[in-house]
């Protein structure tokens, strides 16, 4: 029977306070827990990165960026950390570096969440996560969605550039343009015609009327598709 070898592990260490760095307790607590745990594993700790006094808002740390070189040169086997805050905050950098690992065969292991990429419980523990990334970065988009609905209720800025037949006066507040209501007005009295006509068609009607765009130009299909449905949501506010 063949002896398996030792995977090869760098472990990484963190304090985010200068005062944690000179104390040197927290930074020896976890350096402790990651030679324990390799030892109980069987694995071979080559070496320590430690970042001390760095905050985990962003990956963007000399000692992370040594970690991330190591990976990307496959120079170890996996990477160890005494618990996953250590190495980010962010469930998003987390979820990156471990597809990092991934795509390097390099495991990725926490002593505190019993994490370790190379094992399928591990790899079970990382499809939770990025469920709830998910389910994170969906609700962020609702709460976004409901609140630019809410100020396009009140007639205030919601976007960049006012939707077409308004403007955002000084006080950013949503006004007609009349140029532009005469627009929309001609593209609802097209769309009732008995034969529903095509964008092609309306474009082309639109462009024999002299109604341009605001850059005064015809017209494209593509955006006459934005008029039928400014049309239909006024005619859905008037409903």
């Amino acid at each position: 029977m063949q002896e398996t070898l030792p995977k090869r592990y760098v472990g990484y260490v963190r304090v985010s306070t200068d005062e944690q760095a000179r104390s040197g307790l927290s930074l020896q607590a976890q350096r402790e827990r990651l030679a324990a745990w390799a030892t109980a594993f069987g694995h071979m700790l080559v070496e320590v990165v430690a970042d001390e006094g760095e905050s985990a808002k962003t990956l963007d740390r000399p000692g992370m960026r040594r970690v991330l070189q190591m990976i990307d040169d496959q120079a170890v086997d996996g990477v160890v950390v005494a618990k996953l805050d250590r190495l980010t905050r962010s469930t998003r950098d987390l979820l990156d570096t471990i597809d990092r690992c991934e795509r390097r065969r390099v495991a990725m292991a926490s002593v505190s969440e019993s994490l370790d990429t190379s094992t399928a419980c591990g790899r079970l523990l990382v499809t939770v996560l990025g469920a709830m990334a998910q389910m994170e970065r969906e609700q962020t988009a609702e709460r976004t969605a409901a609140a630019l609905a809410t100020k396009r209720r009140q007639g205030r800025r919601f976007c960049r550039h006012a939707p077409y037949g308004y403007r955002f006066d000084d006080s950013d507040r949503m006004v007609e343009v009349e140029a532009e209501q005469r627009t929309l007005d001609e593209v609802a009295a097209i769309l009732g015609e008995a034969s529903r006509p095509s964008l092609r068609t309306i474009s082309r009607l639109l462009a024999e009327r002299d109604m341009l765009n605001r850059d005064g130009r015809p017209f494209k299909a593509a955006s006459v598709a934005g008029l039928v449905a400014a049309v239909e949501r006024r005619k859905a506010a008037a409903a």
